[in-house]
């Protein structure tokens, strides 16, 4: 998350990513097999997920949820990127419902539905404990991978 790197939007960040990763990615799961391609590639998506949740938290001087809400929001919703419903919000507990994500629709345009989910949705749970381990992250669907929306719920200990 450099200087350079923030004056471009997330979604754009992503489609940039997706369109070197993706092509990379498939050649290797025709060498090497998807499983152990896909298996690598999820590691290294939750690793930078892990790296960018902790720059977010000393960005946000804090690492609590509302610190959380407050520097995430902007960052991957820019843009009318996300449309989403909050359920619940307090100091402990954060739910709330994608209904619609230009990400995954993005993904489906380049033709690379198949990997959005690893490319994207992969980063959601390490960006959570680099932010703040004592936060978790529960999520039962996704648009990514054919849900109707994608659930949300966060808890602080």
């Amino acid at each position: 998350m450099g200087s350079k790197l923030s004056q471009v939007n997330n979604l754009t960040r992503r489609e940039i990513e997706a369109r070197i990763a993706g092509p990379l990615i498939k050649a290797f799961m025709e060498e090497i097999g998807p499983d152990r391609t896909l298996a690598v590639v999820k590691r290294v998506i939750e690793k930078l997920g892990r790296e960018t949740g902790a720059q977010l938290a000393e960005m946000a001087d804090g690492n609590s949820l509302a610190d959380f809400i407050r520097v995430t929001n902007p960052l991957f919703g820019v843009g009318d990127a996300l449309e989403q419903d909050v359920l619940q919000q307090t100091e402990k507990k954060l739910d709330y419902d994608i209904k619609r994500c230009r990400y995954a629709e993005m993904y489906k345009e380049l033709g690379l539905a198949d990997l959005g989910s690893v490319l994207s949705c992969a980063r959601d749970f390490g960006l959570v404990e680099g932010f703040n381990p004592k936060m978790k992250l529960t999520r039962t669907m996704t648009i990514m991978e054919g849900g109707d929306r994608c659930d949300f719920r966060f808890t602080l200990d």
